[in-house]
C-alpha cells in the first residue's frame, strides 16, 4: 500500500459515544452515537465522516490504477465535493468537480473551498447532469479531460460499500451491547448499504431520508443486489424494502423536510438544542434530520424499551457555513 494513502487505513476507530437524556430514560432505550464526523483530515479537515470512509478505498484504486486525476459530480453544496478535493490536495491527486447548473455569481463556501484546494470546477446543466452516467457523455469528458478516475455522485460504489462496512467492525470491537437497531441518514445509500451488508441479518438497519420521494429504498435495493466488494454472500433480495437475505431492514421517509436545504425553524431549534445539550454538532441536511427522527420515533415508542440503538453521525459539518451564509447565521455552531 503506498505509504502516503496509509492515514486512510491506519487510523483510530471514530469514537463510541453514549447518550443521555430525560427521553431515554423515560422509554429505556441506550442510544449510542457512532462519531464518524471526528473521522478527519486534509484542508480545513474537509475529508470526513462516512466520506472518508467511501473514498479510502477508491483513492487506492485509483493510485493503483495509475491515475493523477479524479472526477466527480455533485451539487453546488455538497459534502462529496468538498471530500474530494480535500483528497486531492492531500494525497496529490488532480481533481475536476462537475457542478450541477450555472456558475453562481460569487461560489459559496462550499466552492470556493473545493477551487482553493486545487479542484476545477465544470459547471452543466441540470439536464446535462442528469446525463452523467451516459457513455457518451463520459467520453466527452475524457476527450476534454484525459484520463480519469470516476468518483459517482456521493461517492457510493462497490468500493465504497466496502469502505462503509468497517462501521460494524469497528462498533463490536467498542462495546459488548451490540446495537438491535443501526441508523443513519441517505442521501445516495451507500453508507447504509455498507451497514447492511456487515450486519448481514444480526440486526435492523433504518435509514433516514434526506430527500423527498419513496425512491431510496429501491435505490437501496438495488446496490444489495448488485455485485459488491463487501466480500458477504450475495443473494437475491425478496422485496424492495426489506432484504431478508441481508436481514430487516427499512427507510424512513417521514423526516425529509422537503428536501435538500428544506428546513422548518423547529428543526434549527432542535439542532441548536441538541449542541448545547450534548456538545455535538449537526448539520441540516443530513444529520439534524436524522437526530430529530430519531428522537421522534423514541418518543412515540417505536423502539421496544431495552432496544439498544446506534446513530451513526456520517459528518456533513463542512455545509453548515454554506447554509447559514445563504439563510442568515441560523445554525449556532461553526463546521469545526
Amino acid at each position: 500500500m503506498p505509504s502516503a494513502l496509509t492515514p486512510l487505513f491506519r487510523r483510530p476507530a471514530s469514537p463510541l459515544q453514549e447518550l443521555e437524556s430525560p427521553t431515554l430514560r423515560q422509554a429505556g432505550v441506550r442510544l449510542l452515537i457512532k462519531r464518524d464526523e471526528l473521522l478527519r483530515m486534509g484542508p480545513e479537515q474537509a475529508l470526513s465522516g462516512n466520506k472518508w470512509r467511501k473514498l479510502q478505498y477508491n483513492l487506492q484504486a485509483a493510485r493503483d490504477q495509475g491515475m493523477e486525476t479524479l472526477l466527480t459530480f455533485g451539487g453546488a453544496y455538497s459534502n462529496h465535493i468538498a471530500a474530494v478535493a480535500a483528497a486531492g490536495a492531500t494525497f496529490g491527486f488532480h481533481t475536476i468537480g462537475c457542478i450541477r447548473g450555472e456558475r453562481p455569481e460569487g461560489l459559496n463556501p462550499t466552492l470556493r473551498f473545493a477551487e482553493a484546494c486545487g479542484m476545477k470546477l465544470q459547471f452543466i446543466s441540470r439536464s446535462a447532469f442528469r446525463e452523467k452516467y451516459n457513455p457518451d457523455f463520459q467520453n466527452r469528458l475524457s476527450e476534454e479531460f484525459g484520463s480519469f478516475y470516476l468518483l459517482p455522485e456521493g461517492g457510493t460504489n462497490a468500493l465504497a460499500i466496502l469502505g462503509c462496512r468497517s462501521i460494524v467492525e469497528e462498533v463490536e470491537q467498542q462495546t459488548p451491547y451490540f446495537p438491535d437497531y443501526w441508523c443513519c441518514s441517505l442521501g445516495t445509500g451507500g453508507t447504509f448499504a455498507g451497514i447492511i451488508t456487515a450486519l448481514n441479518g444480526r440486526a435492523k438497519a433504518l435509514g433516514f431520508s434526506a430527500l423527498k420521494g419513496d425512491f431510496l429504498a429501491g435505490e437501496v435495493a438495488q446496490l444489495l443486489q448488485a455485485p459488491q466488494a463487501s466480500q458477504a454472500p450475495q443473494a437475491p433480495l425478496l422485496s424492495p424494502q426489506r432484504g431478508e437475505a441481508w436481514g430487516a431492514w427499512e427507510v424512513n421517509g417521514d423526516f425529509h423536510f422537503g428536501g435538500y436545504a428544506k428546513f422548518e425553524p423547529y428543526l434549527i431549534d432542535f439542532i441548536n438544542g441538541f449542541y448545547q445539550q450534548h456538545g455535538i454538532a449537526l448539520d441540516p441536511i443530513y444529520t439534524g434530520k436524522l437526530f430529530y427522527g430519531l428522537f421522534q420515533l423514541i418518543e412515540q415508542r417505536y423502539f421496544p424499551k431495552g432496544s439498544t440503538v446506534l446513530a451513526v453521525h456520517t459528518g456533513g459539518l463542512q455545509g453548515v457555513n454554506g447554509f447559514n451564509e445563504r439563510f442568515g447565521n441560523l445554525i449556532e455552531v461553526s463546521a469545526f
